[in-house]
């Protein structure tokens, strides 16, 4: 289990980067870090890997005390995995010579089915004899987390993981890579912009915002009741109304058209999503978005209420 006690850190005399940061992560967990770029997501991932020294507070991975480069020569836990958004991987050799790198060399077949499994993993089978320099920058993000679980790592640590990716990849990719740790039991944190890889395969979830842990729950508890409008907008776009005195969140598929209501706007644009129509409208000179199954045009008068 991951112990991150209280933990704070800044660099040099700047504002902290991190403050008072407090959670536990069991074996085989998956945790997802959200919130805005600058939070301090990335930080939190060098610090539990052990390549800052916390200013306060302490981290444990079981009873082994997580230190960083002022009490180790080679900064980095040897039994976890940090992916960053640098890749670091060897441009001149071959996709399948990156993964089974820092495979034995004295079970040569051993290495040649792990890196073969891998490959199935992030879907590269067919460039295993390409060379790295000439993959595009997803492709060697797909590489970069394939080496970093070929000794199988009991704690993998990934900075925007799928940033790079094609989205028609991204998805496919997201099921198996997921479902791998899962059977694995290799717990996983994932820093990240991006609501699906909270809401599909995230145990936990942590948002941090001004460099503190403002929310921690299981996703879909974040989602569901968002007690803040910062946290309900990582997921999607978030309307702000005022009901009974009272402020109230909701997400644009949480209201519809109506023939009447008390709740009159103005449509202003109309945005095509696919199998639904994203509404924007002027209430009380205030910008909504309302999801609809049909486009309607601007300056339309309407009537809305809550589902």
């Amino acid at each position: 289990m991951l112990h991150v006690n209280h933990i704070s850190f800044q660099y040099n005399q700047h504002k902290k980067v991190l403050e008072n940061i407090n959670f536990t992560l069991k074996a085989g967990e998956h945790l997802c870090v959200m919130g805005e770029s600058g939070c301090g997501k990335s930080t939190l991932l060098k610090t539990i890997y052990g390549l800052v020294d916390v200013n306060e507070g302490d981290l444990f991975w079981k009873d082994t005390q997580i230190l960083g480069p002022a009490h180790h020569l080679v900064p980095g836990m040897g039994f976890f995995k940090y992916v960053p958004q640098n890749f670091d991987l060897m441009p001149y050799t071959s996709v399948s010579e990156n993964i089974s790198k820092f495979l034995s060399r004295f079970y040569p077949e051993e290495a040649k089915l792990r890196t073969e499994e891998l490959l199935e993993v992030i879907e590269m089978t067919e460039f295993a004899n390409e060379k790295v320099k000439t993959l595009s920058g997803g492709q060697q993000q797909r590489v970069a987390i394939a080496r970093a679980l070929a000794k199988e790592p009991e704690l993998l640590l990934l900075d925007e993981p799928f940033s790079q990716i094609d989205n028609f990849k991204k998805n496919s990719l997201r099921r198996k890579l997921f479902s791998y740790l899962k059977e694995k039991n290799i717990a996983c944190i994932v820093a990240t912009h991006d609501g699906n890889d909270a809401l599909s395969f995230a145990d936990k979830m942590i948002v941090i915002k001004d460099n503190q842990i403002i929310a921690d729950a299981h996703p879909k508890e974040l989602y569901k009741n968002p007690k803040m409008k910062y946290v309900a907008s990582l997921f999607d776009d978030v309307n702000e109304l005022i009901v009974d005195e009272k402020s109230r969140l909701l997400y644009p598929h949480q209201l519809k058209f109506v023939e009447k209501s008390n709740f009159k706007a103005t449509v202003t644009n109309s945005y095509f999503k696919g199998f639904y129509w994203l509404i924007e409208v002027d209430y009380n000179s205030k910008k909504l978005f309302i999801s609809n199954h049909e486009q309607i045009e601007p300056k339309t008068e309407i009537f809305f209420d809550f589902i």
